[in-house]
Order: C-alpha cells, then structure tokens, then sequence
C-alpha cells in the first residue's frame, strides 16, 4: 500500500515513510492510493474470528510488507488485549464501550497500536525521534501511556489549559522520564497549530527527527477501524442486531479521527447503515452538511471537552473517501449538534430511566442517534462510549446524584504532581523551547 498526500504536492509513500513522517511535507495528511475491500469470508463468518485475527486482517493491506506479518500480529495482539463491548442500553440503542483501556479512553487503541510500529522502525536508527502532539483531553493520556519510557522516543505534549478534566491532565502530566507536557493558554485548535508548524519549520526539521501521534498520523488513525468490526462481530449476536438489522453508528465528533475510520471501514465493506456525527457546540460539519460550507471557526469551550475543535482535521479525509462527492457523503453521514444543556439533560435521563451512566461525549452521540432514530423509524444503532465518565466526575455526577467509583487504572496517579511547562499560544516560544 502506497500514500498519498491530501495536498497532492509532496511525494508518493509506504506506511513506514508515512508513519514516521506523520504529516505530509506539503503540509496535507496521507491517504491510502487504494481502499482494499476485506474478505467476503471474514464478514460472513465474523463471530468465528479471534479480534486479534480480524485487526490482522483488517491492516495488513494498509501496512503491507513494511512490518513482517509475525511482528505485525504481535502488535495488534498487545493493541487489542482489553475488552471492548457492546452493551444494550434499551430496545433500539447500545452502547460500544471503548474505555477499558490503560488510560479509559478509545484512543489506547491508535496509541498502543502506533508506539510499537514507530518503535519497530526506529529500533535501529541512531536518532532519538520526537514525536509532538496536541491533545484537547485524552489524545494526551493515551499517546503519554503507549510511548512512556519506549527507548529512543520523546514526547511533547500540548495541551490547553483549563479546558481539560482533572484525569485526563493528570494521565499527561505525571509520567516524567521521556514524556513532557507543555500547558497552553488557549485552545486545542492554538495546540494543534503549532504542531503543524513545527513540521513545516526547517530550523525545527534540521535539528529534531520529529513525527506526529495526533490521528493525523495514519498508524494512529487506521487501527480506529479494528473495533467497528468488533461491534458488528457483537452486534450480531445481540438481541438488538436479531433479524439482520444494521446498524446506525453515532460517532462523538470532535477531529473526526475516529468517524473518518468507521467510514473508511463501511467502504472496504463492513456493514453498516450510516454514521453520525455527534457534535457540540462545534457544529462545523453539522453546518456543512447542511451548506455544502466548510467554515472553521474558533473553537467553544463545552462539558465534551475532547470534541472542542473549530477544524476538524480529518475531514479532508472522510471527503476524500468520497472522492469530494458532497450527494454520496450525505447519503452515508448526518449530524447533529447537541448543547451542554442537552447533554446534561440525556445523561439525567438516560441514567434515570435505564440505570446507564453516559460520559459528556457519550451523551452528546446517544442524543444525536436517539433524535436519527425518531426520523428513521424501525432502525437500531449503537453510539461510541469513548471514555469513562470518571474523566468528568464533576457534569457526570451533578447529573446522576452519587459518585462515580474511579476505576484501579487512575486510583494512583490522581495523588502525583503535575509537571507541566505553562506558556502562551505563541508558536516562537515553542520553537524556542524544541530546539535549544
């Protein structure tokens, strides 16, 4: 499998090229030249798959002969080894729980998944290679968690202040060793930024070997596939998926990552009905699916905190999946936008009348599919749980009225002390603090 630059200007390269560049040198995110269709076999025969074998089988298009088919099983096998289920909430609606992670959040799974291909191809490089993110919450925690203490590899983190929850700064801020956090006085969209510019800064370039952890980097972003096909290997097998209903797929939205892939695996042919994406108050592809407009705007501050993005990234690629066809794209995606208001609102409801705890991103995806399902009478789908609402203990439990318990996975780091570098949005301070 080849990549190709959503910019069009730089040159044609391998997954390991493309991993290790994160982003293209024109400034665009990588593609893949083909989208390869998966087996017949694999979909009709699902429930009879370990989840190691499908996420093998899922990726090995994608990554071709760069990492040796024995490693690359070995990688998935350590990205997956968690639970990841389908839980019913009602009648109509489940819940895919994609926090039982290390660090209680669906990005474990990109992360864990992208340190040990990037560790793998830099095990022999005399370079230490530095790898920048932004984070707008669990980004952080996730790509802080799956490259500590990996030999020949720094992180930088970014990440704005205040506009994070008390886990998610303490899961980035209090490994040490070969993990630095940067706390910003802005946005995440300031964060993210100044990692763009940093690739395309030649002073930063010459001196640093830096690539991306951000799900603009494709090893981060492609592995995102692996638990659609878990949920429809669940799915299947579920009262609510009885009779050969598929299903809707609501997606909290913030950099659009995640619902790029489960669209990117509707297309090699996972079966699903249409996707949604839930958003907040950052409403940008909800606008554009109703203008044909993609207009990125400053970024709102909400209870979601991890979908505060003005511009998404990665919606050039869900628009390039579709080859730019604005009629096949909203024939397969919808959107909603969903107020704080309402967020409390559903997860008060939904905790009430179904004993189910939401997280603020969850509830904005479960609101977002229950208002599809009332226009889409007789169809069924599942909303993404993509972290646990303990990240929010403070909207989460002013909603159901007790306390969240804080699962063995955080007890321990919320009594360490935060190590941060704090300063201004300011990309020369940045640089500054890189490369000297």
């Amino acid at each position: 499998m080849k990549y190709y630059s959503t910019n069009k200007q730089s040159p044609i390269v391998d997954f390991k090229e493309a991993t290790i560049n994160g982003q293209a040198p024109d400034k665009g995110l990588y593609f893949p030249e083909a989208i390869p269709q998966i087996e017949k076999e694999l979909i009709e025969n699902i429930d009879k798959f370990s989840n190691e074998e499908i996420a093998f089988r899922v990726i090995k298009p994608y990554v071709g002969n760069t990492i040796t088919d024995e490693k690359l099983f070995q990688i998935v096998s350590e990205t997956v080894n968690f639970p990841i289920p389908l839980v019913k909430v009602n009648e109509n609606i489940s819940s895919l729980e994609l926090f039982h992670g290390p660090t209680l959040a669906f990005k474990d799974i990109g992360a864990r998944f992208m340190s040990r291909c990037l560790g793998h191809f830099v095990k022999d490089d005399s370079r230490t290679v530095t790898v920048l993110v932004a984070t707008s919450g669990d980004t952080g925690g996730a790509v802080a968690n799956g490259f500590y203490d990996v030999e020949g590899v720094e992180v930088v983190i970014l990440y704005p202040s205040g506009k994070v929850s008390p886990v998610q700064e303490k899961q980035l801020t209090t490994l040490g060793k070969n993990i630095k956090a940067f706390e910003v006085e802005g946005t995440f969209d300031d964060c993210q930024q100044m990692v763009k510019q940093a690739f395309t800064d030649k002073d930063v370039t010459d001196k640093l070997f830096i690539t991306s952890a951000n799900s603009i980097n494709v090893a981060r972003w492609l592995p995102q596939q692996f638990y659609y096909f878990f949920a429809y290997k669940q799915w299947i097998n579920s009262p609510i998926g009885d009779g050969g209903n598929t299903p809707v797929i609501s997606v909290p939205s913030g950099n659009f990552g995640n619902i790029c892939a489960g669209i990117l695996a509707m297309q090699s042919g996972l079966p699903v009905k249409h996707f949604i994406a839930a958003c907040n108050a950052n409403d940008i592809v909800t606008g554009y699916l109703q203008t044909e407009q993609l207009q990125p705007k400053q970024a709102i501050a909400t209870l979601s905190n991890a979908m505060d993005v003005g511009n998404p990234s990665n919606f050039v690629r869900i628009l390039e999946i579709f080859q730019h066809q604005f009629p096949e794209l909203k024939s397969k995606l919808s959107s909603y936008s969903i107020s704080d208001a309402e967020t409390v609102a559903i997860i008060k409801e939904v905790y009430q009348k179904e004993s189910y705890v939401l997280d603020p991103h969850g509830a904005v995806g479960y609101l977002a599919l229950q208002h599809y399902l009332k226009e889409n009478t007789g169809q069924k789908g599942m909303v993404l749980e993509t972290a646990h609402p303990v990240k929010f203990p403070d909207a989460v439990e002013n909603c159901i009225g007790r306390s969240i318990e804080i699962p063995e996975a955080v007890q321990s780091i919320m009594s360490k002390e935060k190590q941060s570098i704090q300063m201004k949005a300011d990309y020369q301070q940045f640089k500054a603090y890189l490369i000297t």
